[in-house]
């Protein structure tokens, strides 16, 4: 009987990649949840949390602000303006124009982001 020669082995260095993730594109890194994909998923919710919270902020300066006004300079509560007092005119009339102005910009920009992250996700994916 013949002795076969012992087969041949690959013998490479120690993985390069420290890190337990696969190599994924980076829409594939959110896909299954990895630590990286984690990582970019955050900074588009912290982006997000922030354009929320800026947009809250102005309704309560402005809204908030209002009663507040008249509440302080109660002389402003005699100006008529149009026929109506104008406090009824601001907080009663002028509040829905501005809610709908604050609530569009908000839409605008959370689009804006979403793209803004979309790009970046699918910029690295073509390299």
């Amino acid at each position: 009987m013949t002795e076969r020669p012992p087969e041949r082995v690959r013998v490479s260095g120690p993985p390069r990649r420290r890190s337990g993730d696969p190599v994924l594109p980076r829409g594939r890194q959110i896909d299954a949840e990895t630590r990286l994909g984690a990582i970019y998923l955050g900074s588009l919710l912290r982006e997000q949390l922030r354009l929320a919270l800026l947009s809250l902020a102005a309704l309560l300066v402005v809204l908030g602000g209002l009663p507040l006004l008249f509440w302080l300079r109660p002389g402003l509560a005699e100006v008529r303006l149009l026929g109506m007092s104008l406090p009824w005119l601001l907080i009663g009339v002028a509040a829905y124009p501005f809610l709908v102005l604050v609530g569009w910009r908000y839409v605008r920009a959370a689009e804006r982001n979403e793209a803004d992250f979309a790009d970046l996700v699918e910029t690295v994916e073509r390299r």
